[in-house]
């Protein structure tokens, strides 16, 4: 497949969420980005910013099923994965389904499930699957986890595991629109309401081949060694107990891949590794005991990529 093929049906899909979120065009291809390398989101963000829209908006662009789950603390595993129910016209024990069995899954404030409600995403976050009583289950291609959570309301929250954090190629947050945006919103929905007639650009289909194809999309060593220079960074960095897993070595490298291919390019630069890390790197950083509660992650990600040098030759 042609990446400028790939940068076109991207393209159309990031417009037709435009029709519906406005003025977000970093945060709709940040989203686009992470679909197209096949990881899942964190949206933190205060309520009524269009966490809710933008998911939906995205399951009808690629004609997706979508499936939203409101979690609460009497959240039970089985409301997320399913579970085997005796019937008893069969005779027999039958499988019903949860929620999960989608391709764009909203997890909505997750953090106010219980530690062992969010647990049972984790296999479905890394390997696409669902084990239910010992019985394997594959979930529908493509599949992606769009979370959401509210970071200034705690009471009845409960934080997320640093090995569900991992588990999320970006975290992103959507953050309120500019006065010219938020104007054009009202115009727009004064008389109508744009998700109601969003038609879908895109098949899943097409979309399972364009995940593919991204694996072809060409990483030079020396980009790759500065990809990894910033990541070792992370892990002797005196500010940090822990630094980025080699999961999320893979992670920004993936998505790299996925963001070159959505500019049209058969290979990563630079300037992608730099651009991407701080959205896929400073939420899996877990700060030293005397710094907890900087809430400087971010600070640190940056002050890493000034201080290491970026490759100049010429990768393309």
């Amino acid at each position: 497949m042609e990446f400028l093929e790939v940068k076109n049906e991207i393209s159309k899909v990031k417009k037709n969420i435009e029709q519906v979120i406005i003025g977000k065009q970093d945060v709709i291809e940040l989203v686009l980005t992470t679909l197209l390398a096949g990881g899942n989101v964190l949206l933190e963000d205060v309520p009524g910013t269009g966490k809710t829209m933008l998911s939906k908006s995205l399951a009808k662009s690629i004609h997706g099923q979508f499936s939203r789950i409101q979690f609460t603390a009497d959240l039970l595993p089985s409301d997320v994965t399913g579970l085997h129910f005796y019937n008893q016209k069969q005779g027999e024990f039958t499988l019903q389904k949860g929620p999960v069995f989608a391709n764009i899954l909203l997890a909505d404030e997750i953090n106010r499930a219980t530690p062992r409600t969010q647990s049972s995403l984790l296999e479905c976050m890394e390997e696409h699957q669902v084990t239910l009583d010992g019985e394997t289950l594959e979930l529908p291609v493509p599949f992606m986890v769009i979370a959401t959570e509210n970071p200034v309301e705690t009471a009845g929250t409960f934080p997320l595991p640093e090995a569900q954090l991992d588990r999320f190629m970006m975290k992103l947050s959507m953050g309120f629109p500019e006065f010219s945006d938020e104007l054009e919103m009202m115009e727009r929905f004064i008389m109508d309401t744009p998700l109601e007639k969003l038609q879908p650009v895109l098949s899943v289909e097409r979309l399972v081949e364009m995940q593919q194809s991204i694996f072809a999309v060409h990483v030079e060593k020396e980009v790759r060694e500065y990809l990894l220079r910033i990541v070792e960074a992370t892990r002797k960095h005196r500010k940090l107990r822990m630094g980025v897993s080699p999961r999320g070595t893979l992670a920004l490298l993936r998505a790299c891949q996925a963001y070159a291919a959505i500019c049209g390019r058969e290979y990563v630069i630079p300037e992608d590794v730099k651009y991407l890390a701080p959205f896929v790197l400073e939420h899996r950083l877990i700060l030293a005991g005397s710094y907890i509660g900087d809430n400087q992650q971010g600070g640190l990600i940056r002050e890493i990529l000034e201080t290491i040098p970026v490759p100049t030759e010429n990768f393309n």
